[in-house]
């Protein structure tokens, strides 16, 4: 069966099944059979892995045995803090501090963030370096966020701290590099993303974000929780819409 992850992985990436086949130092038939559906060797799957920046687990999903997927998934949790105030403040600075290529937050408000001064200024310095920033706010209108606001018992408050939020992030909104866009989706999750590094604030139904467990991820090559939630992340931004 066609690989079409790893076809539309080349084409997003500019990739030709000849000059991938030179990056990957094999021969451009081979690159074609794979995105026909052939498995590749173990060591090229590593190669062609690292080369697109995706897992394994993510472009062979059946290449792995279910307890590989999952010995390999349970390397990828650094730590688990019971509740979002437990975790240090400094990680959250470290995390955005540390990225390199990509930057991704996917909340409702996410408040505590663009209240923090170092970290508007990290998401800043980091675009301006060449580092891709996506941040996702939920849609102050929808019925999603007024849903939100009725379980939690704040009513219209979380509709007003997107907006308050929208008027803290007004200073990073004409970084290039830098972009916004609104969802109405059910927030299961936030994500907060570094490279391959996660912080995700799980949600619990009529509890605030701060009292919900955060999961502290690092990708690791086989396992699948770090990529899915990458997945999720991607998906939600190609729905989502431009920030007027």
């Amino acid at each position: 069966m066609r690989n079409d992850r790893l076809r539309s992985a080349l084409l997003e990436r500019g990739y030709t099944p000849a000059q991938f086949a030179e990056a990957v130092g094999v021969d451009p038939k081979s690159v074609e059979r794979w995105i026909g559906g052939r498995l590749p060797y173990r060591r090229h799957r590593y190669a062609i892995a690292a080369k697109l920046g995706l897992d394994e687990a993510y472009l062979w999903p059946d290449a792995l045995t279910r307890g590989q997927v999952a010995s390999a998934s349970e390397s990828e949790i650094i730590n688990v803090y019971p509740h979002r105030w437990t975790v240090p403040t400094d990680l959250w600075r470290s995390l955005f501090e540390g990225a390199e290529q990509e930057i991704g937050i996917f909340v409702y408000s996410g408040l505590f963030i663009a209240e923090d001064a170092g970290i508007l200024r990290t998401l800043r310095q980091k675009a301006e370096a060449g580092a891709k920033v996506r941040i996702l706010l939920g849609d102050a209108d929808s019925e999603e966020v007024a849903q939100r606001g009725a379980d939690e018992g704040i009513g219209d408050t979380m509709a007003a701290r997107i907006r308050n939020v929208i008027v803290l992030y007004r200073p990073l909104r004409n970084v290039a590099g830098i972009e916004f866009r609104t969802h109405r989706t059910v927030l299961y999750n936030s994500i907060y993303r570094a490279d391959d590094q996660l912080l995700v604030n799980t949600h619990i139904y009529g509890f605030p974000a701060a009292q919900a467990p955060v999961l502290h991820l690092r990708r690791v090559a086989g396992g699948d929780m770090v990529s899915t939630y990458l997945e999720c992340f991607d998906g939600v931004w190609d729905s989502a819409s431009p920030l007027e």
